[in-house]
């Protein structure tokens, strides 16, 4: 089993950024953190609460490097990746997350673990 992370950000510009933004935080060891701070600050697609001050107030908040983590955000740096990652789950009709690929087949939404033990289960069982 491998357990892997790709962004989708499909809410317009905003999510791009955050997406963004937390790669550069994964550059000073704080992807983890920084994504929670994330999750805790959701107010809404697109207003305001992810614009690129915002995000790096968070990085400040997080004590990143701040001249680092600014410049990598202004950068751009991570765009093509987000970007990639997004039109790649979309060609394989994701629509929401959290999605997870289990064996190529795509379960939506954030499942008890005993409904994800069970698709598991009977994924292994397949390859028997």
């Amino acid at each position: 089993m491998r357990f892997g992370y790709a962004h989708f950000a499909f809410l317009g510009p905003e999510s791009g950024w955050a997406a963004e933004a937390s790669e550069c935080a994964d550059e000073q060891g704080a992807f983890w953190q920084y994504h929670d701070k994330l999750f805790a600050s959701q107010a809404g697609e697109n207003q305001g609460a992810f614009n690129k001050d915002k995000l790096k107030q968070f990085a400040a908040d997080l004590k990143l490097n701040v001249a680092k983590f600014n410049a990598c955000l202004d950068s751009g740096k991570f765009a093509a990746i987000v970007a990639a990652d997004t039109a790649e789950f979309e060609s394989i009709g994701v629509q929401s997350t959290p999605t997870f690929l289990i064996n190529e087949r795509g379960v939506a939404g954030a499942l008890p673990f005993e409904q994800f033990q069970q698709i598991i289960e009977a994924e292994r069982s397949k390859k028997k």
